[in-house]
């Protein structure tokens, strides 16, 4: 199984990005999906998060600006990032959430300029 994470680069505050997650391999019993984030200097943090029952949560730094969605089809998971903000910088994780184990993207930079 791998998880392919792109869409990240450079743009202005106030642009908008849209990250994907290309699963590719089989995952069974998955419960949903997540997008963290890790700042210079910072932990890692939950961002955005999807159920297998489709609903969204939010961190409330983001709430109402991001989008999680997914296309199972395509076995891809997107992030919608609208008016960003020089704080939204980092490096962008997905994660599939399953049992017994958890599989996470390799990253994708994201970077805000003011």
């Amino acid at each position: 199984v791998q998880l392919q994470a792109s869409g990240g680069g450079l743009v202005q505050a106030g642009g908008s990005l849209r990250l994907s997650c290309a699963v590719s391999g089989t995952i069974f019993n998955i419960n949903g999906y997540r997008w963290y984030r890790q700042a210079p200097g910072k932990q890692r943090e939950l961002v955005a998060a999807l159920t297998s029952g489709g609903s969204s949560h939010y961190s409330d730094s983001v709430e109402d600006r991001f989008t999680i969605s997914s296309d199972n089809a395509a076995n891809t998971v997107y992030l919608q990032m609208n008016s960003l903000k020089p704080e939204d910088t980092g490096v962008y994780y997905c994660m599939v959430v399953s049992l017994p184990n958890n599989y996470w993207g390799q990253g994708t930079l994201v970077t805000v300029s003011s």
